[in-house]
């Protein structure tokens, strides 16, 4: 049966266009994705998606670490550095990675000196697909993303608003939870946001 309306032709080669991304996509991940998709979603916005989940899985991998080293920060071991060298050190950091579309959040209990020894031992050293970033972009650093025990009790201690350690402890009757206190740095505000 022939088609006569051309913008049914756009919507098939659209529609396959997004099934082979699809595909590509299953293959790249070696079926290990978990993906779900609105019925009302615009195709023109499922395929945009279906690309960027493909280029991502295509990326080459690499670290922030080699990233700041690649445009010529410096990244000297924090023992290296005196106190004064550390925090301007440690702001070049935070200033570049915002460049690189990448922001820090929770930072307020670390000194200086931790968190740029956190940055350099673990954080900028966790590899990741080097994937193409806008103004859009944007990669967040949360220093107490792990949800470890401790990160948890951190975040409880000095960020987590009262209604969230309610709702916590009515999920986790058994929690000890920490007294609140006020973060002892001030540097969260200071931070460059998307």
């Amino acid at each position: 049966m022939a088609i006569d309306d051309p913008n049914d032709l756009e919507r098939v080669d659209q529609e396959i266009r997004i099934n082979e991304l699809k595909e590509q996509a299953a293959e790249l991940t070696g079926g290990e994705m978990t993906a779900w998709e609105a019925d009302d979603c615009p195709p023109d916005l499922a395929e945009s998606f279906w690309q960027n989940v493909v280029a991502y899985e295509k990326a080459p991998l690499t670290t922030k670490f080699q990233k700041l080293l690649d445009v010529g920060i410096n990244l000297p071991p924090p023992e290296e550095l005196s106190d004064e060298q550390l925090t301007a050190k440690l702001w070049e950091v935070i200033d570049q990675l915002a460049r690189m579309r990448a922001f820090l959040e929770r930072t307020d209990h670390l000194s200086d000196r931790e968190l740029y020894t956190e940055l350099w031992t673990n954080l900028l050293r966790e590899v990741n697909p080097d994937y193409p970033v806008d103004e859009n972009s944007a990669w967040h650093l949360d220093i107490l993303g792990g949800c470890s025990e401790e990160d948890i009790y951190i975040s409880m201690k000095f960020y987590t608003d009262e209604e969230e350690r309610q709702r916590w402890l009515t999920d986790f009757p058994d929690y000890e939870m920490p007294a609140h206190e006020e973060p002892p740095y001030d540097r969260d505000r200071y931070l460059p946001k998307r």
